[in-house]
């Protein structure tokens, strides 16, 4: 049996390899942070309530998870929802590139907007 997220010994020596980077890590740290800031505020301004994180991901309140998954699919963004963890009303995002951020936001605005 294989965890869902299981990493290989090869990935497992890339990451150790990359915490050595402490400019890497630090520059890493930064645009997530960045990121998230983004992605919350955008939540945010949308009225969302969200959970906080202190990962790479942010998991957010949205009502019908399932279908709004498969409406920002459609759109052209990839969540996760977290039904399984007895989460059916929220969906997870992890956090991009500030113009991966933006294009989700703007697709969740518009999704909601298409619900109302």
């Amino acid at each position: 049996v294989r965890q869902p997220f299981n990493v290989n010994s090869v990935a497992q020596a890339a990451a150790v390899a990359a915490l050595a980077d402490t400019d890497f890590v630090r520059k890493t740290n930064e645009l997530n942070r960045r990121g998230m800031e983004q992605i919350v505020a955008g939540l945010e301004k949308l009225e969302l309530d969200h959970i906080p994180s202190y990962g790479n991901f942010v998991s957010f309140r949205i009502g019908e998870g399932l279908k709004m998954y498969r409406r920002l699919l459609e759109l052209g963004v990839i969540v996760r929802p977290v039904a399984n963890y007895d989460m059916a009303e929220y969906l997870r995002v992890s956090i991009g590139t500030e113009s991966e951020n933006g294009k989700f936001i703007s697709a969740l605005a518009q999704a909601l907007k298409e619900t109302k």
